[in-house]
């Protein structure tokens, strides 16, 4: 009988690791982990690991405290908040686990989740085609609208569309829909290189170098506050908006190909959340965020 007990214990203690990919140790003494990049979904030792820029607001920034229940920076005395560090505390502690935040450039995002660097992404990240060839995708964790930002004593302060916005010099940030796809929407519109982060192109409209910024509305939220000198124009409901698909505007949490179980997880989380949820969270991330993101 005591053999028996000692059995089952010891199998609940294995099944209670294997919840959030827990490592077991072998005979010798070292370490088999379930490994992050395990199709099985699994995450290695406990620990979720979550890549985002930390450059972002209001869907992610660097802080120097824990206020408001920021997460540190993995290697870095620095921390990560805003929604997608609110987000990703969901879905770690619905897994049971710890949560790591990794701070990558934007374009090493998706090769983090390819080579099992990182479990997932949460970092604003639009569900396009092109990335799904790559990664997998959640179900939206949230639905953005494209918005334009100008200098408050622009001529383009008062447009009510796109017509408005005609011969326009306007740029965004790299890899990105609003680059890609929105800025070449501006009739006659003269499209300047990409910026390689959200901050840069800020900087570049509030320092003259361009005469708009397209962006979607969450970021150009957080954009006025920081910058009292810009506005922010939504012709959402006008016949002269951006034309964008679903795919451009649902935001999702990308993981590694075949990772069902990961997927299926966080899918879990967001089941129990409306749209209504995702915004007050948003403006709640929009509130705290530190001016200088």
């Amino acid at each position: 009988m005591k053999k028996v007990i000692v059995t089952l214990l010891a199998a609940a203690m294995v099944l209670s690791l294997a919840a959030c990919g827990g490592s077991s140790k072998s005979s010798s003494g070292s370490t088999a982990s379930s490994g992050s990049s395990s199709s099985k979904g699994t995450v290695e030792n406990g620990v979720l690991k979550v890549a985002m820029e930390c450059g972002y607001a209001p869907y992610n920034w660097t802080q120097s405290t824990d206020e408001n229940g920021a997460v540190q920076i993995s290697g870095s005395s620095d921390y990560a908040y805003g929604y997608d560090v609110m987000m990703a505390k969901k879905v770690a502690e619905a897994m049971g686990c710890k949560l790591e935040i990794v701070k990558l450039d934007w374009d090493s995002l998706v090769p983090a989740v390819q080579s099992g660097k990182v479990d997932c992404v949460i970092a604003g990240q639009s569900i396009t085609a092109d990335r799904l060839q790559s990664v997998d995708f959640s179900n939206p964790y949230y639905y953005a609208t494209i918005v334009a930002l100008v200098k408050s004593d622009s001529k383009y302060a008062s447009a009510k569309g796109l017509a408005d916005l005609a011969g326009a010099s306007c740029t965004s940030q790299q890899s990105t829909i609003w680059y890609d796809k929105c800025c070449s929407q501006i009739p006659n519109g003269n499209v300047l290189a990409a910026q390689e982060s959200a901050p840069a192109m800020l900087v570049a409209l509030d320092s003259g170098k361009c005469d708009v910024v397209v962006t979607d509305k969450p970021t150009g939220q957080g954009a006025i506050i920081a910058y009292s000198d810009l506005k922010l124009l939504d012709f959402t409901g006008t016949s002269d908006d951006f034309k964008v698909s679903d795919e451009d505007i649902n935001i999702g949490v990308s993981v590694k190909k075949g990772n069902t179980t990961l997927v299926d997880q966080i899918n879990g989380v967001l089941a129990g959340m409306s749209k209504d949820d995702f915004n007050s969270m948003m403006q709640d991330a929009i509130s705290v965020q530190p001016l200088s993101n």
